[in-house]
């Protein structure tokens, strides 16, 4: 993990008020002058590893293989993958070297049951899916429904869904289990007028009496039952979700603490909606945009202080459907204080049986680390990728056992 003082460039044309918040952050203005060199990482479909030679012809570049991120490749950040038959026919996709960063400080194993509390737009979804195999379950959840088609666009691009579910859904109140073997489903009450059914194997082309069916349970419980209790809506789900076969009424199971801390999932990940100022290339659009934008989006002190709160509610949910000994990341494209070490920290205080743990893969990382002890900050500079924060907790068993 990288230690030294990250080298400094000359400062960009930034408005006096964007660099008075960067000091206050200690972020240095040089890293806005990259966005043009940082290079473009892309993750290759693993068992496409010999499609290497093929890839670089089409693309005219050579894939720099990323030594510290497995599956990874660098290319210039000028070349353009969307029109290549590799990303056409799902060999590639892209998605910056930090947020792989994040999805492997999860450490997912195979057979874990994975939760993607902010999931859109998907990339993230995918690696996921890559890692945990043929084995366990995944759960993506995402609060806007065009995003979540992103999602599922990706996963049957990639043919990654078969063990996934997707719910369009408010992560801050989301509530239900992994559909594990052994759970003693607790359903939600529906209306004794027919439309319970067994659910199939998940198709785009909804039949007409699924459509009547769907408009049905809609009308009669939908808008009131959203309202009074966030019911999820199930988006998608693979043939080897768990979910074929079901009853719809058995899907929603009611989570208390206790069975969450038996039932709940191994592994979440909270890469959390932000500011998005360590992006570099969303910054620079500012100069298209108008840098008068960036004053509501990025330096309103009120926009902060309702991001902090929807962070640590996001932060707060997920850890309560984590099981105990389970590992949660959460991760912003912030590189504030507030959106990152002062979350954590005021997490810390709410949530006792909550662990700060070091990332033991970050000895070899091109990154440094925050404010606070086993966090880690990853920026242009110091890591040639986007900004990105990482903070690894684990669910202590000893402290819910005495407390449950």
């Amino acid at each position: 993990m990288a230690d030294s003082t990250p080298e400094q460039s000359s400062t960009p044309p930034l408005p006096r008020a964007f660099l008075d918040f960067l000091e206050e952050n200690g972020i240095d203005p040089s890293i806005y002058v990259k966005g043009d060199t940082i290079p473009r990482y892309i993750r290759l479909k693993p068992g496409c590893e010999n499609l290497v030679p093929g890839i670089e012809a089409e693309l005219a570049c050579e894939l720099e293989r990323v030594d510290w991120l497995p599956g990874f490749y660098a290319v210039p950040p000028q070349i353009k993958i969307a029109s290549s038959e590799a990303y056409k026919s799902g060999k590639i996709y892209g998605m910056d070297a930090a947020s792989g960063a994040a999805v492997l400080a999860l450490d997912v194993s195979e057979g874990d049951h994975v939760l993607d509390l902010c999931a859109a737009p998907g990339a993230k979804l995918c690696m996921l899916s890559d890692l945990l195999g043929n084995s366990g379950s995944l759960t993506g959840v995402d609060v806007s429904r065009d995003r979540l088609a992103a999602c599922r666009t990706m996963l049957l691009k990639y043919t990654l869904g078969d063990r996934c579910r997707l719910f369009i859904a408010d992560g801050t109140s989301f509530s239900l289990l992994p559909l594990r073997p052994s759970m003693n489903v607790k359903s939600c009450v529906i209306n004794g007028d027919g439309v319970a059914s067994t659910f199939g194997e998940w198709t785009s082309k909804r039949s007409y009496k699924d459509r009547k069916n769907a408009s049905k349970l809609k009308n009669s419980i939908g808008s009131q039952l959203a309202l009074a209790t966030s019911e999820p809506e199930l988006f998608f789900y693979g043939k080897n979700s768990g979910v074929v076969g079901l009853q719809r009424t058995e899907l929603f199971s009611v989570a208390d603490n206790a069975e969450a801390s038996n039932l709940g999932y191994d592994k979440v990940l909270v890469d959390a909606e932000c500011t998005h100022d360590g992006s570099i290339k969303h910054i620079q659009k500012f100069e298209h945009w108008g840098w008068k934008t960036l004053d509501h989006r990025v330096l309103d002190a009120k926009r902060t202080n309702s991001l902090m709160h929807l962070q640590l509610q996001l932060l707060t949910n997920g850890f309560k459907l984590l099981k105990a000994g389970g590992t949660l990341v959460y991760s912003t494209c912030s590189l504030t204080f507030a959106q990152n070490e002062d979350v954590v920290e005021r997490f810390l205080i709410k949530n006792h049986s909550a662990e700060l743990q070091g990332v033991d893969a970050a000895k070899n990382w091109p990154c440094r680390s925050g404010r606070i002890p086993h966090t880690l900050r990853f920026d242009p500079n110091t890591s040639q990728t986007s900004g990105l924060f990482v903070a690894k907790f684990i669910k202590d068993c000893f402290f819910v056992a005495l407390h449950v």
